[in-house]
């Protein structure tokens, strides 16, 4: 009681006076609310299984970076371009044609295209291995996650229409819980099926060989990678005829007319909802760049690749365990989250989460070692909450323009990008992993900012 009678006023001044204010009705009937609405629950149940499997897709990719600047020898900007064909030509330019397409058909012809595009994606991994092309290994990962940015279009808003408007936030939080369980899966299968079939050989001893050995030992790598994503292509494509025949409410469709200048000139107007914008490009960047780098931070502070290694371990699988680690922390801590939204205001927790992720963000700067690791893989936990709560302040009262102004939120995935790009400059520039992580630090900053400015449009929700 002490602790939490001294830090909580100081981190977050409204945490006591909220929990006070909502302890006496946690048995009245605002609590009881279902979260979700009746006749809802299996399209819930779907859609929220689309939340797992673009966490699956996000995750595998961020090993990729590992394993590419193995395989190919290149810098952390070079490798960083995975990013930018995902997050910034994927995410950001599909997201608003997708929104278009759901708010004119509906939102099962959006998941069906999307995970077809998904499924596509993946299979193009087997033409590229076939060239050897990096290049064409972008273009296969620009059209996946071109299929993910139209699945989280159709998906998050879709989730907050299930219900009332004030439990928008949670239950989009509810259904995000599922994302980090396919992320650890991602990992996992990244682990065991790519990293482990790394080749040990550093830059300097590959830079050596003979080219015909190489090629050798890079055609076996990239088989690894390439099997591997085209194995769970057949899988989705076995998901996408299920959805197929599933027949799906059209009840949140409603009203397929679109008018695209009147709605973004409204959006544009609504201070929250660009700021929500900002925050989320940020957050997705400062979240795309901690985990994109996390298996290279815990490779140099813990020097793993000058110390022994259990027999048959790579220095990535090793440090991969640490990922693996983050993304359980992740996941467990949204479920955490959730539930405590119950009795906290929503921009309260994001409060305490950035301040928390600023402070463990400090640490990996200035520290080093097993301190430095485990900072890092905190981040990961008040990372948790960050993207379904912006998301769902920042559609609060937007009501008809709910899935154009989702799409602007979905083309904020850019920052994943941008944001990773500048942090792998300044690893190269400065020669540092550690010091990289001051570009995560600035996003956390811009959260805070938006945590506090959103709690007026909660309260105005909360009161309507």
């Amino acid at each position: 009681m002490i602790v939490t009678d001294i830090f909580l006023p100081f981190l977050c001044p409204d945490f006591i006076r909220i929990f006070i204010k909502y302890i006496p009705e946690m048995n009245s009937n605002k609590l009881k609310e279902k979260l979700i609405a009746p006749g809802n629950l299996v399209p819930f149940i779907l859609i929220t299984s689309l939340f797992l499997l673009w966490g699956l897709a996000n995750n595998m990719t961020d090993t990729l970076l590992a394993a590419f600047k193995r395989i190919m020898s290149m810098t952390d900007a070079r490798t960083s371009l995975i990013q930018i064909s995902c997050y910034g030509l994927g995410y950001f330019i599909f997201a608003l044609p997708a929104a278009i397409y759901i708010k004119r058909f509906s939102y099962k012809s959006g998941v069906l295209l999307g995970l077809g595009l998904y499924v596509t994606g993946c299979l193009m991994f087997f033409p590229a291995k076939i060239t050897g092309n990096y290049f064409h290994f972008l273009g296969a990962l620009w059209i996946l996650f071109g299929g993910l940015s139209i699945l989280e279009t159709a998906a998050n808003p879709y989730i907050i229409a299930m219900g009332k408007e004030g439990t928008g936030t949670r239950r989009l939080n509810m259904a995000q819980s599922f994302n980090p369980l396919g992320s650890i899966m991602g990992v996992v299968i990244s682990q065991i099926f790519i990293l482990s079939e790394l080749n040990t050989s550093s830059a300097a001893e590959r830079a050596a060989m003979a080219s015909s050995d190489l090629r050798v030992i890079q055609t076996g790598e990239l088989n690894a990678v390439t099997m591997t994503y085209v194995s769970i292509g057949f899988l989705l494509l076995i998901l996408w005829l299920v959805i197929f025949f599933v027949k799906m409410p059209r009840a949140s469709d409603a009203g397929s007319s679109v008018n695209l200048g009147p709605t973004l000139s409204r959006l544009l107007r609504n201070k929250n909802y660009v700021m929500g914008v900002i925050a989320q490009f940020f957050y997705v960047g400062a979240q795309i760049g901690v985990w994109s780098f996390t298996i290279r931070y815990a490779m140099a502070a813990l020097n793993l690749e000058h110390i022994a290694l259990p027999a048959g371990k790579t220095p990535e699988q090793v440090a991969a365990s640490y990922y693996i680690a983050a993304l359980i922390l992740f996941a467990s801590s949204r479920f955490i989250f959730t539930f405590l939204m119950k009795f906290f205001r929503p921009s309260s927790l994001l409060t305490f989460a950035a301040l928390m992720a600023i402070c463990s963000s400090l640490i990996v700067i200035f520290g080093s070692g097993m301190v430095g690791v485990i900072a890092l893989v905190s981040i990961s936990g008040f990372m948790s909450l960050m993207f379904p709560t912006i998301f769902g302040q920042a559609v609060i009262g937007l009501g008809d323009d709910t899935k154009i102004g989702g799409s602007g939120l979905i083309m904020a995935i850019l920052g994943g990008a941008v944001i990773t790009f500048f942090q792998g400059k300044v690893s190269d520039l400065t020669g540092s992993i550690n010091y990289s992580y001051i570009v995560p630090l600035i996003c956390f900053v811009v959260i805070i900012y938006y945590a506090i400015d959103s709690k007026k449009m909660e309260v105005k929700s909360i009161s309507g």
